[in-house]
């Protein structure tokens, strides 16, 4: 699975999350008590950043081509990846789609992506 956002634990369990001030949204797919359906396959749950027992922000990184890349998702075998070399002459060279201002996007197929590494910030 490609990470890329805020998790928080809370009892003893992991979640997606959404930091907000001094409470934390916690996401899970299933129904659960206290729990909120948002759509299908999403429920939220606020709680107190009190009872967080840690709140990170997780992100994963890859090599596509030699370059370098952060992982945003994932999609019948294939990775929505982000350039992070800062040489728009090899972003364009890898056909990536300049997304914003210096910021280059664009699909790789997963059999051609090496070093996934999940970070925790």
């Amino acid at each position: 699975m490609m990470r890329d956002g805020y998790v928080a634990r809370w009892r003893d369990r992991e979640y997606d999350a959404s930091p907000d001030g001094e409470q934390v949204r916690i996401y899970q797919p299933d129904a659960g008590d206290g729990f909120t359906e948002v759509r299908a396959g999403r429920h939220v749950r606020v709680v107190p950043m009190t009872e967080v027992d840690e709140i990170a922000y997780v992100r994963t990184t890859c090599s596509w081509k030699g370059e370098p890349f952060i992982v945003l998702a994932e999609h019948d075998g294939w990775l929505r990846v982000e350039y992070t070399g800062g040489r728009a002459p090899i972003a364009e060279s890898l056909g990536l789609e300049a997304f914003d201002f210096g910021v280059y996007q664009g699909w790789a197929p997963a059999n051609e992506v090496t070093d996934l590494r999940e970070h925790r910030a």
